[in-house]
């Protein structure tokens, strides 16, 4: 079983490529929360796992984050991109 790590600074556009975003600016958003990254997970068809407490290296703040399970056929940077796509659509 593969598991893919998600943090919420791989969405967050007040961050530059440098500080940990991940994705296009243009499919980045303000303040990305763990809980609308794993429904956006789930929504993408893969099972999300939320972890609490927890730090990106390159932040100093916990704000968690997810562990994308079961996402055997899918590349990182693709898989990425699809969960951003559906944050931007949750988001409305």
């Amino acid at each position: 079983m593969v598991e893919n790590v998600i943090y919420p600074a791989y969405f967050d556009a007040a961050l530059s490529r440098n500080d940990g975003r991940r994705v296009p600016l243009d499919l980045a958003v303000e303040d990305p929360g763990v809980e609308e990254i794993a429904k956006a997970v789930q929504q993408v068809g893969y099972d999300a796992v939320i972890e609490r407490d927890v730090t990106y290296s390159r932040e100093y703040e916990p704000r968690g984050r997810v562990l994308v399970q079961n996402a055997d056929d899918a590349g990182k940077a693709d898989l990425l991109q699809a969960v951003a796509a559906y944050i931007g659509i949750l988001r409305g």
